[in-house]
């Protein structure tokens, strides 16, 4: 095995274990997911209304790309989604804190490896709210507001596999994020610019399909489409269920390239690394 994934695969039980223990603990927050269910429902109709507005007016001569049913249940999805996607690739808040007050230390006392105590804290960061979320959205938004559910059974499962693809290239991501501030100890800078950019370049704010077919290709080759519109658009049926592979392989390899990335950064930051204090 690689030098890069080595340490990842040898921590993989222990990882698990603080997967499953940080779940428990972020499940505990029942209030919160609450206040942020009525947060996501307002911005949701906001959304709606832009987009109901969009269509009877810039619409009305081609065919769009995506029609407006496709596009409501792709926002409702984007509002139930929201905590496992794009704007939660923000750096680890804990994390933050550790590096800049030096009790890093603790962390490297660890019998485990850094990069992958990390990846195991991001995604569960990720997951456990999303529960909380997700369930209730998908309960209120079918019945009452206009969300569609799959078309079919295939689609259905092909929206599920690349749902568990999205939830691992977002954590790949967020780590690399998060492992930079051994460079820089506020974060604040890499915190405003990258939530922004994923937002918009996965789909979350807009459509993939509505934007101008000249960015498309750059859009499909980034990283960030199978965060959100590959997987939302399986789920419409959009993207036929034989696209599945591709979009799988897509996610994959980024997720690789991410993870290879941040076990670097990690590795070199480690080495210029000093603790002050005692």
């Amino acid at each position: 095995m690689s030098a890069p994934f080595a340490g990842f695969a040898g921590n993989l039980a222990a990882c698990a274990a603080v997967f499953r223990a940080r779940c428990r603990a972020l499940l505990q927050y029942r209030a919160a997911a609450a206040a942020g269910f009525g947060t996501q429902l307002f911005w949701g109709f906001i959304k709606v209304m832009v987009l109901e507005a969009f269509y009877g007016n810039a619409m009305s001569g081609a065919p769009p790309p995506m029609a407006l049913g496709q596009a409501i249940t792709y926002t409702w999805l984007g509002q139930a989604f929201f905590q496992l996607l794009p704007f939660s690739t923000n750096p680890d808040p804990e994390v933050r804190e550790l590096i800049r007050t030096g009790a890093v230390g603790y962390e490297l006392a660890r019998p485990l490896d850094l990069h992958a105590l990390w990846l195991a804290r991001a995604l569960a960061a990720r997951v456990a709210p999303t529960l909380l979320r997700a369930v209730p959205m998908f309960a209120v938004a079918v019945p009452l507001l206009g969300m569609a559910l799959p078309p079919s059974l295939a689609a259905a499962g092909a929206w599920a596999a690349a749902m568990v693809g999205a939830a691992a290239l977002v954590g790949a991501f967020a780590t690399a994020v998060t492992s930079t501030m051994l460079w820089t100890t506020s974060g604040d800078g890499i915190a405003r610019i990258v939530p922004s950019l994923v937002l918009v370049a996965s789909g979350m704010i807009v459509p993939l399909p509505l934007f101008p077919p000249w960015m498309l290709p750059w859009l499909d080759a980034l990283p960030f489409r199978g965060m959100v519109d590959a997987p939302f658009r399986l789920y419409l049926g959009h993207l036929p269920a034989g696209a599945l592979p591709g979009v799988l392989l897509h996610q994959a390899l980024w997720t690789a390239a991410f993870v290879a990335l941040g076990r670097a950064m990690v590795a070199r930051g480690l080495r210029r690394l000093v603790v002050q204090g005692g």
